[in-house]
């Protein structure tokens, strides 16, 4: 009786516990991912008076892009980047920012992905004066076919990826837009900024000698770099005059 009674209880054992444990799992909740977001970030404010974003992409092969899948689609991602990193400081002209790619393609064993970005300046008259544009892309090995695990490489692709397009995104348009940009962080000087100084002006270390003809007044000195007006809502910030 005794090793029935054992008998009984391992068959019962073995057919409860599998049981409880596709029932934990169908109960688990979906894997929770953190917001991609670029709002710790500097600001980029421009000398327009607005910030258009065109987010109206839509991948060419629609039954090879999983981007949609991901827990933060590419053009989310990207709008959230233009929205979190770009600002309108200016009294005049658009800048509009377009999504000119924003795909990840299933490939054999593998995910690709192409991000294009472009800024353009529109004048009053929705002329192009300048742009910028930016691209990056990545391949990722596919490890996880299943649903979650599809959705966690999509979302590490994705992070990925974005991080390289904001670095790269700031880096266009301070090459490209720079005469477009108010720089009023210390941290962000305009580029060139020491080639810009006058290298034939006296300092105090090192006097200029005196003519030897008689001496003549002094020119005036060149006018400072003006000081952009600290930024206050509501209302464009313009440099001072």
């Amino acid at each position: 009786m005794s090793a029935n009674r054992v008998s009984r209880r391992n068959v019962l054992a073995a057919l409860v516990v599998p049981a409880l444990v596709a029932a934990c799992g169908e109960d688990a909740p979906p894997a929770q991912y953190e917001p991609l977001t670029w709002n710790k970030w500097v600001r980029l404010r421009l000398k327009v008076a607005s910030i258009d974003i065109d987010d109206s992409w839509t991948p060419v092969s629609a039954g090879r892009d999983v981007g949609f899948l991901a827990p933060t689609p590419p053009v989310e991602a990207l709008h959230r980047m233009a929205q979190d990193r770009l600002s309108a400081a200016g009294s005049s002209g658009v800048a509009r920012f377009s999504i000119v790619d924003a795909s990840i393609v299933r490939a054999r064993g593998s995910y690709d992905g192409t991000f294009v970005v472009r800024l353009a300046i529109q004048g009053t008259d929705h002329a192009q004066q300048a742009y910028a544009e930016a691209r990056v892309s990545r391949r990722r090995s596919i490890r996880d076919d299943s649903d979650a695990g599809v959705r966690a490489e999509l979302y590490a692709m994705v992070k990925q990826m974005m991080t390289d397009m904001n670095v790269e995104f700031e880096y266009q348009i301070r090459h490209s837009l720079g005469n477009y940009l108010l720089f009023t962080d210390a941290k962000a000087p305009p580029p060139g900024a020491v080639e810009q100084q006058n290298l034939d002006a006296p300092t105090a270390s090192a006097p200029l000698p005196a003519p030897a003809a008689a001496p003549a007044a002094a020119a005036p000195a060149a006018p400072a770099r003006p000081a952009a007006v600290p930024f206050s809502s509501p209302g464009p910030t313009l440099l001072a005059p």
